[in-house]
């Protein structure tokens, strides 16, 4: 008896093994059985982990100090960005012009400074000091908050001068920037350690930021302290020399 149930169990089994064979091939029991991976939403590699400070629309003379020259050392600013007669320079976030005044006298008839804002008065008020003070080398440019809309191979140099910490999009801006700079331009970025809530922005996250967006840190200065900045960094463009 026990062996007619054996059978009996047996055969049943067999022909259940038999109907799952036929009627699920294997790769398909075995979809069944893996459970599929859910698809993950794409993260751009452009975005920051961080709030950025609002970008300044008030009163631009406060950018006109009488002893700021002195403090923030720009003749010595200029040096280590090797601006010299007849070369092209970017001011991103160029304010008043103040900046982009004092590179477009040290560049020259031949030399050119592209002032590029994002605020409309700034460059409304940068083109009547244009030809108020007969400055025909310099160019203003409306640009965007994650490109400056700078000409292709246009600049040796670049200053972002107390306005990366303003910058909505930061790396995306840096990287449209590549485009526009020349075999080993420098940029050079001046600001102060701090946060949203203070207009500052941490010397580490800039640094971070700025090696995602392919740049590389070459060398750096805190003489600008002088002008309550903490640091003067200069950046390159991994083999910017094989460009």
């Amino acid at each position: 008896m026990k062996k007619l149930i054996f059978g009996f169990v047996f055969l049943k089994l067999l022909l259940l093994s038999l109907f799952w064979a036929f009627t699920f091939p294997t790769s398909q029991i075995a979809q069944i059985a893996k459970p599929q991976p859910t698809a993950l939403p794409k993260v751009s590699s452009d975005g920051i982990n961080r709030e950025t400070s609002e970008p300044y629309k008030g009163d631009l003379s406060i950018f006109e100090g009488e002893h700021r020259a002195e403090n923030l050392q720009v003749e010595r600013v200029m040096d280590v960005l090797k601006i010299a007669e007849g070369k092209s320079v970017a001011d991103i976030g160029a304010g008043s012009g103040w900046f982009t005044v004092k590179a477009a006298k040290r560049a020259g008839a031949k030399g050119k400074v592209f002032a590029v804002e994002i605020n409309e008065d700034a460059i409304k008020h940068i083109n009547e000091r244009k030809q108020k003070e007969n400055l025909p080398n310099i160019e203003t440019v409306l640009g965007k908050e994650d490109d400056p809309l700078l000409p292709k191979k246009s600049v040796d140099a670049v200053l972002i001068l107390k306005t990366y910490h303003e910058i909505a999009e930061p790396i995306r801006l840096m990287k449209n920037l590549i485009p526009s700079l020349r075999k080993n331009a420098l940029v050079g970025i001046i600001d102060r350690n701090g946060d949203k809530s203070n207009h500052g922005i941490q010397r580490e996250i800039v640094i971070d930021e700025l090696k995602r967006a392919g740049f590389f840190l070459k060398e750096e200065h805190d003489f600008v302290k002088g002008d309550e900045m903490d640091y003067f960094l200069i950046f390159q463009v991994e083999n910017s020399k094989n460009r």
